[in-house]
């Protein structure tokens, strides 16, 4: 019996890292994530196979601007041990890590942007337990329903 496929939103700053830099390079360990409920999403939810819908944030137009899978299993993220990173954690220890990360894959890039004001006039059709429509929520790492991933993706 195979588990479930998942579906994800992940946002990044295009300015850090963007949909183009995931094409470019193909697969990317997800790393720096410093909020212990996205952490425990990787952690303890995301399996290889899982779709992410690839939201930009902290920009002029934020949005889902593509499609990426998770490729990995989670892991130890390397940047909380080491001192000259900006995600460095001295008090994360080698032998008990707190900073978990997956490996994400490039699928495809939108034909557009589906901005977050188009989705905030969806809000009733993806439901109240829709994290990104909810006043407050700043995770960079949240679960998207079946339901949901379908309705985000028939606005393309």
């Amino acid at each position: 019996m195979t588990a479930r496929k998942r579906y994800w939103l992940m946002k990044s700053e295009p300015d850090t890292f963007s949909i183009d830099s995931l094409r470019k390079v193909g697969t990317e360990p997800w790393n720096g994530v410093r909020n212990y409920q996205a952490r425990n999403f990787m952690r303890d939810g995301m399996q290889i196979g899982d779709g992410i819908l690839f939201y930009h944030s902290n920009c002029t137009v934020p949005g889902i601007v593509g499609i990426a899978r998770v490729a990995s299993a989670a892991y130890p993220d390397p940047t909380q041990f080491d001192r000259k990173s900006d995600y460095y954690d001295p008090k994360s220890r080698p032998e008990e890590p707190r900073w978990m990360l997956v490996d994400v894959a490039f699928e495809r890039k939108l034909a557009r942007t589906i901005a977050l004001d188009e989705i905030k006039r969806h809000a009733d059709a993806l439901g109240e337990g829709f994290a990104l429509t909810q006043r407050g929520n700043r995770l960079s790492v949240m679960p998207v329903t079946a339901a949901q991933w379908k309705h985000l993706l028939s606005l393309e």
